[in-house]
């Protein structure tokens, strides 16, 4: 066994159930030797990545969506890793998610299996950083406020698929949104008051076509910080399209920095709901603090 496939076939809204033999053909035409594994349910793609691990796997592909990857990345990445630091084996992704934003930095986004199973035939290693919270790890963007609810809008929504879910579930969110007070604390940056919400990165990119952070560079060793300050209803209008677009930085409400390490805090001590690549946490925590370890995920690159 050389490789393991872990496929969801929930993601993409039922999107890896109708790729299953897609994804079948594209590894065998790739001339992968590979095993395929199915989960059935939340949390059981880290167990099938650890059971991979055990059995001698030389990489992990995940055909699914951010969430799959967010659950093997934690599994590799909590596993005894090699001596340069990073994890035991690399992680490929073909990508058949709502979202797939972890895709974008490997060179897979927007290709059918197929396609992205021969990119991956010829993939070249490389080492990215993971972020760090609670004891869990993100491989590609965390955040409080906005976010958070926007994601817990779009778990709701079944008829739509791709941004167009994400783009729904802000609109949604903003009708009832209170933006909360934090504090937020690093080196480089200090602040308190009314926020839309901050976003910690190592990708560019969120919610399936936000690119939040667009000069990200996931291997600098750095968390890319996106703040962003309360704001009305006419000014997030018309700065959505900026923030899908990446040009949002420059906006009086916004502010940007990298750092190795930032605090959050709720202003009133009330518990903090957080996001990791699209999965809800709620640790019953007024503040955490969000770290970094630098090239510790090893990665395919097609």
């Amino acid at each position: 066994m050389q490789t393991v496939v872990i496929l969801n076939p929930r993601a993409g809204r039922g999107k890896g159930a109708k790729a299953r033999n897609d994804v079948v053909r594209g590894m065998k035409e790739a001339g992968f030797r590979f095993e395929l594994a199915e989960t059935t349910g939340p949390g059981h793609a880290g167990g099938l990545a650890h059971e991979a691990m055990t059995a001698g796997a030389e990489r992990i592909v995940v055909a699914g969506g951010d969430g799959t990857i967010h659950e093997v990345a934690n599994a590799l990445l909590k596993a005894p890793r090699s001596d340069d630091g990073a994890t035991a084996i690399p992680l490929g992704v073909i990508p058949l998610g709502t979202g797939n934003d972890f895709a974008k930095l490997l060179g897979v986004h927007r290709l059918p299996p197929g396609a992205a199973a021969a990119r991956l035939a010829h993939a070249r290693t490389d080492r990215f950083d993971a972020g760090r919270v609670q004891g869990e790890y993100f491989d590609n963007i965390f955040g409080v406020g906005f976010d958070v609810e926007v994601v817990r809008q779009a778990n709701r929504i079944r008829r739509l698929r791709g941004v167009a879910v994400y783009l729904a579930a802000i609109y949604r969110t903003f009708a009832t949104f209170e933006a909360p007070v934090l504090e937020v604390r690093s080196a480089e940056h200090a602040e308190r008051g009314a926020m839309m919400m901050l976003a910690v990165t190592i990708g560019i990119c969120g919610g399936g076509g936000f690119f939040i952070c667009p000069a990200a560079d996931p291997a600098d060793g750095l968390l890319d910080v996106c703040l962003i300050r309360k704001v009305g209803l006419a000014t997030f209008l018309k700065s959505v399209p900026r923030v899908m677009k990446g040009t949002h930085g420059a906006l009086n409400e916004v502010a940007m920095y990298r750092s190795r390490e930032v605090t959050i805090r709720s202003g009133d001590g009330s518990p903090l709901a957080l996001q990791l690549d699209g999965e809800l946490r709620e640790p019953r925590v007024a503040e955490v603090t969000v770290g970094i370890e630098p090239r510790a995920l090893r990665v395919m690159i097609a």
